[in-house]
């Protein structure tokens, strides 16, 4: 079968290359080099990928997807979660009231974000029974002041399930003075999220206990909202609240969980940014292993590349033969990265624990961390992204040494031929 002039050209070129040993150690360093930098492209971003996930989700764990609090005057909340439950993509509300507070016990005192929950309803909208290490959300009972505290929280206060704490929770007077609220609680419950930021400060109460502590006339009760597509809460939300002020109702505030986290996630994305940049470099040297080594075949291959112009091949013929040579080395690189790095991505679970097993080592000891295992989550299209930056950096590699190659003046090569 016939087959263009720069492709059986290049291919007897690539061919060639076993006569010279430095030549072809580094068309093997080229692939190889490309080939490890896409793997390790894929591999990295889908453990970021994962820890993103793990992260979002215990984030989430404590709340809902979205919040509606009130703008000025009193919330009516009853009537406002029995709208947002007649929508279709609303899977559950609850009320919540948040406030900031000191608890104490003995000579320990600690600062905590209090909120009070309706335990009935708090389930359709946060995980936090499903992370009890000790006691339940039933356990909260209205008047009977019982306190859930997060992990973190109890052992900076010294306390266990049945232990008492002091809850103290500032207000102003009539006068416009500070006063502050004191009032004995109960450790009913410990639970515990994996996440500092909530196992440290958390503490959680009865919605009618959280009233009191509040003070009943000014009960800042908001609405917790759960959807049915995460990413979708935040215009999801956000429309509801546009078409409840359309119809006469009172104009409320809603925050989403990308604005109660988005320092998290700025953090993660510019972490996954900055490995990429890195990562890239190791793809960055293959592309110039590609560049000598077709600078090495040109100038290894004048003369025939002074006989294939004299037979009458134009200069487009010589760049195409060298282009594709090139193009051919960092593709079959490219391809191998790909299939490499998607195995690592989709093993990782069990690839992770055989090398901590075989090097003695663990990658997340569980004393420094909550993750003790390494996550991933393969997304196709940060595959189809490396591959084609890899694929268009592996072609942009051949444009010198085959303009090179095409510069070669016949006459001068076969002078003395």
């Amino acid at each position: 079968m016939m087959r263009p002039v720069a492709v059986f050209v290049g291919l007897r070129y690539l061919r060639s290359q076993r006569s010279n040993s430095f030549a072809s150690f580094v068309s093997i360093a080229s692939v190889a080099g490309v080939a490890l930098g896409v793997a390790s492209l894929i591999a990295v971003l889908s453990v970021m990928n994962g820890f993103e996930n793990e992260l979002r989700g215990r984030l989430l764990s404590l709340a809902g997807h979205a919040s509606i609090e009130s703008a000025g005057e009193p919330l009516p909340w009853q009537d406002i979660m029995a709208d947002l439950l007649t929508k279709a993509d609303i899977e559950a509300v609850a009320p919540f009231i948040e406030i900031e507070a000191m608890l104490s016990s003995g000579r320990e005192l600690a600062g905590a974000i209090l909120t009070g929950i309706d335990p009935a309803l708090e389930n359709g909208v946060s995980e936090v029974s499903r992370h009890m290490r000790t006691g339940s959300l039933d356990m909260l009972r209205s008047g009977e002041r019982g306190i859930i505290l997060g992990r973190a929280l109890a052992l900076r206060l010294g306390v266990n399930a049945g232990d008492a704490v002091t809850l103290m929770v500032p207000h102003k007077d009539i006068q416009g003075g500070l006063n502050t609220r004191l009032r004995q609680f109960t450790v009913l419950g410990i639970f515990e999220l994996g996440l500092r930021d909530h196992d440290a400060v958390r503490a959680l109460v009865h919605l009618d206990d959280a009233a009191v502590m509040v003070g009943l006339s000014e009960s800042p009760i908001g609405v917790q909202v759960k959807t049915s597509d995460i990413f979708a809460a935040p215009v999801l939300v956000r429309d509801w609240a546009a078409d409840w002020v359309r119809r006469g109702n009172l104009e409320v505030k809603v925050r989403d969980w990308t604005q109660d986290n988005a320092t998290y996630f700025r953090a993660v994305r510019i972490e996954k940014i900055i490995m990429t940049l890195l990562l890239s470099l190791i793809v960055g040297v293959a592309v110039f292993n590609i560049v000598a080594m077709l600078v090495m075949v040109v100038t290894d291959k004048r003369r025939g590349i002074a006989v294939l112009r004299t037979f009458g091949y134009s200069r487009r013929v010589i760049v195409q033969i060298f282009a594709f040579q090139g193009i051919i080395v960092g593709w079959i690189g490219v391809l191998a990265g790909i299939t490499l790095g998607i195995m690592l991505a989709l093993n990782i679970d069990w690839l992770a624990p055989a090398l901590e097993k075989l090097f003695g080592f663990e990658f997340m000891p569980a004393d420094v961390y909550y993750l003790t295992a390494l996550p991933s989550d393969l997304h196709w299209l940060d595959v189809m992204w490396v591959s084609v930056i890899a694929l268009l950096m592996t072609a942009l590699a051949t444009i010198y040494p085959a303009s090179r190659a095409a510069g070669v003046a016949p006459a001068e090569v076969l002078r003395y031929e």
